[in-house]
Order: structure tokens, then sequence, then C-alpha cells
């Protein structure tokens, strides 16, 4: 599962959101586009051949955008969001596309958007926004790719890969300072043992000491991160058609709790009891979106113990401190690839994802501690895969296959609580335990069959059946006494596809596609009673219609591609935060929306200027609406949503890259520049007006210049220093909070390579 970029002699590459390749030279005599070679329908072929809608990221471009994680990335893609929703420690993802996604830290919660890396799906937001430094391509699929992805991409794909072991004796080695006291220092190291063995070693580093954030409570800053991580790639090509491949990859991040701004309005219970307020609506207590209020605490002990839930939180433990977290994962994939004869080849996959966390949250974002939480967890998840691909060159092609999957986590939680009113000056905790076991199985096939040389069919589809046993386990001290249940229920579904292509001539394809997602239902993993516990929310489905075209002009040197799309939604997923019956806290509920529709068009635009000068941009506009959201709220009222849009969809996404390169002093030079639209969108669900973005202007440059083996660059994110909301919620008449994007940065870069 790879993306290639592939060329002739007289290729270059093109600039997209990343930049260009760090080879001395990209630009051919000729000005042609490369080809790119991509895995969306789980066999090698040319994006201008897939009838589909995808975007893809090289290697070499990957690179040149001084990446942090996958978020500094969104750009690639109309109609694509990324962020770290800031719930929790080694970076949770809210990645939506065209307006679908999920952005909570729970694992409960199952992706809407999926992040395959290496062919594995990993099944939690946490940890998803992978920070590798091997990474050999990245694909962008846009709408649902149930039929060959699987479980819970109803509203696209994020296809990642690493490199491979090359066999070869090399290395690559990268040094870098930025601003706010960071440095990163990271290696790859590629060595053969004899003609059929290959391994690959990687090692990072990076630090960042200085936090974005001052906190004007305790006065110092807040944000600090420190992440390592190590792995190992062995390969071993054990025949002409048979290789086996290993892969293993620990990370551990130490950091301060990701801070939270305060951001409640007359409205909330914390402005009109406590006095908390914000100036106005796109301003925080504060009065700045990089300052934060938040004070820290030490539990006195280890709280979230169900045998001893009745420790209550004194005042003197609120203290100056700052609030810590941790994460760590640890990763094994093993692939097998066996090429049976000419037509046929199997491949089977084996992954398995673990994760700890740890994290002490002060949720209220006030100099007291109102509302905060120990929240302690761990998830693992094991998957199968085995697929049979059939090409013999003819008129049909198709994949098949059979996949298994088991995951668990379990959450210790105490949350403490400052603001009951029938307790005042005492702090109440309460204790939750809850875990889920999940396991999927799944049936699923895709063929394509050409009716002409130029008139292609493609039909899919998926069987899968979905099982979820909840555990929870709860104790409200002094109030509700304990409940514990162990609910569970099953939910299977068949999602087909259908496609038509028709290639008008060799520069110009046209399709038509539907495709139906499905994400299976679930339980609620903070609830109040027993019956919340028991009570699970159901399946949501989509239909996806599409019609596009991708073409290249002028002799190869652009190419646009375009798609206009129509979404129907039924029972779609949302989570609300309410407060609990005992008035002690908040829960977060599950409610099915009862159909919503999305509709919009994207393009895509690749072309050589000439004289050095590549461009890229893409634009993508989108029409989201609930057409009927009702949900019940705590005294039986009936609260009607509908007509909202969805979060996290701007009505207009775009970008522009543009990229210089020139000979210098016996080497490459090239500078770059990349702007970065997104639109006014809302953060949370109920479209609090306080938590809405207006819109947003970002801009990345970067002056490089390679020679020899080595590359320098400066470079510089978000120079405009945006500071809208990545996050935010509204919970549930008590106060609002949100979480800001990472402000500018800049620093220098070194990476020298040796035989790579």
């Amino acid at each position: 599962m790879s993306i290639k970029t592939q060329s002739t002699a007289l290729s270059l590459a093109i600039a997209t959101a990343a930049g260009l390749a760090t080879s001395p030279s990209v630009f051919a005599a000729d000005g042609a586009l490369e080809e790119i070679v991509v895995t969306a329908r789980k066999r090698e072929e040319s994006m201008q051949n897939v009838g589909l809608a995808v975007s893809a990221l090289s290697k070499t471009e990957i690179e040149r955008s001084f990446a942090r994680d996958i978020s500094d990335l969104a750009s690639v893609s109309p109609n694509l969001i990324i962020d770290d929703t800031a719930q929790g420690p080694g970076g949770v993802a809210a990645i939506f596309i065209r307006g679908i996604g999920v952005a909570d830290v729970e694992k409960n919660f199952d992706p809407a958007v999926g992040v395959v890396v290496d062919g594995i799906f990993i099944g939690a937001n946490a940890g998803s926004l992978l920070r590798s430094i091997d990474l050999a391509g990245i694909e962008v699929l846009r709408g649902p790719q149930g039929t060959l992805f699987g479980r819970n991409t109803i509203g696209g794909l994020i296809n990642i890969t690493t490199t491979q072991p090359t066999g070869e004796p090399g290395a690559k080695l990268r040094l870098g300072f930025e601003n706010y006291d960071t440095y990163y220092a990271d290696g790859i190291f590629n060595f053969g043992i004899g003609e059929d063995f290959a391994a690959k070693i990687s090692l990072a580093k990076r630090d960042q000491r200085e936090g974005y954030y001052d906190n004007v409570t305790l006065n110092k800053d807040a944000g600090r991160n420190d992440y390592r991580s190590w792995g190992v790639n062995l390969l071993w090509e054990a025949t002409d058609n048979l290789a086996l491949e290993y892969t293993y990859k620990n990370e551990e991040t130490d950091q301060d709790t990701p801070p939270l701004l305060n951001t409640a309005q007359p409205r909330h219970a914390f402005c009109s009891g406590f006095g908390y307020c914000s100036p106005s609506l796109d301003k925080p207590i504060t009065g700045d979106r990089r300052k934060i209020a938040q004070t820290g605490y030490r539990p006195a002990g280890k709280l979230a113990n169900r045998n001893n839930p009745f420790v209550v939180l004194n005042p003197d433990q609120v203290a100056s401190v700052p609030m810590e977290a941790t994460f760590d994962t640890d990763a094994h994939t093993f692939e097998l690839r066996w090429d049976l004869n000419e037509k046929y080849r199997v491949d089977y996959l084996y992954g398995r994802w673990e994760s700890e966390e740890t994290i002490l949250s002060n949720w209220d974002g006030t100099p007291e501690l109102l509302y905060g939480t120990d929240r302690p967890a761990d998830y693992e998840q094991d998957s199968h895969e085995l697929r049979l691909t059939y090409d013999a060159g003819g008129r049909l092609t198709f994949v098949a296959g059979a996949y298994l999957w088991n995951s668990e986590y379990s959450i210790d939680l105490n949350s403490y609580i400052g603001f009951n009113p029938d307790f005042p000056g005492q702090f109440l905790d309460i204790y939750q335990y809850s875990s889920q076991e999940t396991d999927s199985r799944a049936l699923f096939f895709e063929a394509d069959y050409k009716l002409t040389d130029a008139l292609s069919i493609t039909l899919g589809g998926r069987y899968t059946e979905d099982e979820k046993e909840s555990r929870q386990y709860g104790i409200v001290n002094t109030i509700s006494g304990e409940f514990s249940d162990h609910p569970d229920d099953e939910w299977d579904e068949f999602t087909p596809r259908v496609g038509v292509s028709y290639t008008l001539n060799d520069d110009v394809m046209l399709f038509a596609t539907y495709s139906n997602g499905y994400r299976s239902g679930g339980f609620n993993g903070r609830v109040a009673n027993l019956a919340e516990a028991r009570e699970p929310y159901d399946p949501e489905t989509v239909d996806n219609f599409e019609l596009g075209i991708k073409s290249e002009w002028l002799d190869n040197r652009l190419r646009v591609n375009a798609n206009v799309f129509y979404i129907e939604y039924d029972d779609k997923q949302e989570e609300l935060q309410l407060p609990d019956d005992n008035d002690t806290g908040q829960k977060t509920v599950v409610t099915n929306a009862a159909s919503a529709t999305l509709q919009g068009v994207e393009l895509d635009i690749q072309a050589f200027i000439g004289e050095g000068l590549s461009l890229r941009a893409n634009l993508g506009y989108l029409d989201s609406e609930y057409d009927d959201f009702q949900y019940t709220d705590l005294a039986g009222g009936i609260v009607d949503l509908s007509g909202l849009e969805f979060r996290r969809a701007p009505d207009l996404t775009a970008s522009l890259d543009a990229t210089y390169e020139w000979d210098m002093a016996g080497g490459t030079a090239w500078v770059r520049g990349a702007y970065h639209y997104i639109g006014e969108n809302f953060v949370n669900v109920t479209n609090a007006p306080e938590l809405e973005n207006d819109a947003q202007n970002l801009l990345d440059a970067s002056v490089n210049y390679s020679i020899n083996s080595f590359t320098f660059s400066l470079f510089g994110r978000n120079l405009t220093d945006e500071d809208g909301y990545i996050h935010g919620y509204d919970v549930a008449g008590l106060w609002s909070y949100a979480a800001t994007r990472p402000p500018r940065t800049y620093g220098f870069e070194m990476i020298y390579n040796f035989g790579e």
C-alpha cells in the first residue's frame, strides 16, 4: 500500500500544498506534469484514471511542508479540515471532509473519517494526527470509502504510507530549531543484509519547552510538549513472488494538558453565578485568545479507583501548578504480499495498535477549579485483512477480501465539581469506570469491467457486522448511589458502490459514482445513570452521488480535476453536552439527527507556468444543513436545531501554492509561498455564537537551498498569526470553552542525506 510518484526522464515535480521535491532539480525541459500513482482502490493506478475524488501528496512534497503532524497538510484538499481538539494528549484529531467528522476524545465515538497507516485503520481519534518522519505519501479520498477500506469511513479517508527499507546503505538526518524554545532532531537509517533482507531504523525527538499560551493565573506559559519515537521496519523478499514486511513503532509524549479558554456568555451559569464573563463574543474571559486563566490542581492520590471512590478533593489541593499529560503508543504491522501468478495476488495484513494516556484537566478555564477531571485511559486494537486481487490486463479487474477487527478501551474517570449548589465551598468527586469491546467482521469486493475501450463500470460492496459490549460502573458521592451495567448490541449493513467512467481521449475522463456509507451505533461513554448506560444510539448512513472530470491540457502542463457531489444523511450521530440528572456535572449524549443534506463543488488545479515557476490551487464549496434535528432536554422540552449548519463546514475553502526554483552556485534554490483560506464556520454542534470562526487567511513560506547532500531552509507557518478556534464546546448552559490554532512559528532546518 503505497503512493508512488513515477516520472519519465522529461517529467517534473509539481508544487502542491506542501511544495516541491528536494532533489537538486525538479524541472524538465518540456514542463510536463508528473504522473501520480495512488492506491485509492487498493491497487496502483494513475490518479487521473481513478473515478473518485482524490488528492495526493508525495514524499518530497510532504518534506517541503515542514509539517509537525498531518494537520499542517490540510490545504492539500478542498473541503478538508484537520484540527487538534485539545481535549487530550498525543494529538486528538478532528478530521472533517465535506463537513463530516467527529471531534471528541472518547473512544466510544468511532471516527467518521478514517485514518489508515500502511493499510491499518486507526480506530481512535487520539494519536491519529500522526507525527511520523518517514512518510512516503498521503492520499485524501473524499466521500464514503466503506467498500474497500471498511469501518467508519463514512466521510472519507486519509490514506498514509511510510517508506519501505531500501536495502542499500543510507541515512537521512534532520535538525531544526523554532521559536517557543523548540528543537527537533530525527534520523532514518537504511541497510541491507544479503540480497533479500532490508532494514530501516527511525529515531525522532521534538521538544517544545515554551508554550503557546500565557497563563495569567499561574504567571507562566502553558503548552510544553516533549515527543520521542523510534521504530524498526524489516523487509524480507523471500522469493521473486513473495515478500514479508514487519514494522514496529513506539511513541512517547510528555506534555502540559492542552490549554483551554473560557468563553462564557451571559446565558451561562459561570458568567451569571460566578462572574466569569467574556468581554465580547469573539474574546475569552481573559480578553486575549493567547491567554488562559486556568488554575492547576493535584489530586490527593489515585482517586480513579472503584474500591476507594469516596475521596473528596479539598480546596487546599488546588494549586499553582501546571497540569500534565502523557500519551504512549506501540504499533505493530505485518504484511504478506504473494504474487500467485501474473493474474492473481494475495495480500494479508495484521495490525496491532495500543495506547496508554493520563491527563489532568481543568475544563472550566477559570482561576477556580469549578470542573476538573483525572482521566487515565487504555486502548488496544487488532485487525486482520485478507485480499485477493485479479488483473490479467484485460477487461476485468477485481479485489475481494475478508476483514476482522477487535478493539477495547477502558477509562477510569474522576470528575471534580466545585459549583454544586447543594455543597457550597466544597468539592464533589464523581467516579465512573467505562469500557467497551468492539468486534467487527466484513466481506468485501470491487470489480471494474471495460464495456468498451472508453467506457468502464465499477461495482462493489461490503457486508459488515458490528458488535459492541459496554461496561459502565459509576458512583456519585452521597448523591445518586452507584450503577453498573453491561449492555451489548449488534448492527449489520451492506454498503454498495456503483461507478461509471468514460474516457473522451487520452487526456480527459468523465466519471459518475454512487456510494453508500455506514457508521455503526454504540453506547454513550459519559453517562449519569443506568438507563443512559443501557440505551444505545443508532447507526448513521449516507448516500453520496458524484459527477466529475479529470483532465490534462497544454501537453500535460495543466491538470484540472473537478467534481460536484450531493449527500443525503440519515440518522446522523451528534454528541451533545448536557447537565447530568443530579446537577453534579455534565454528560455527553449521542443523539441521531433525523436527516441532513450536503452538496458542493470541488476543484483541483496544477500547472507549470515555466521558467521554474509552478502553481497548485484548489477550491471547495460546501452547503450543509440539518433538515430535521431535534432532541429532548432535561425538562422534557423539545429542542429544535433544524436548519443549523454543520460544524467545521465552511462554505468556502481554498488554497494557492507558488514555488519558484532556480540554479544557484552549483546547487538549487527555491522559494515557496502557500496560502490557505478557511471560510466562516462553527466549531460546535449547536452553532453557539461565541464559537463561530471568522474567515481565516493562513500563510506559510520558506526559502531553501540544496547543494550536494545538504539542504538548508528558513520557514514560517501561520505568518498571519491567525487565532481561529480549532475546538469548542457549549457545556449545557454552564459555560463554553475553546482552544485556538498554534500562533506564528518560524525556524531553521538542515537536512543531510547519505545514499537516500
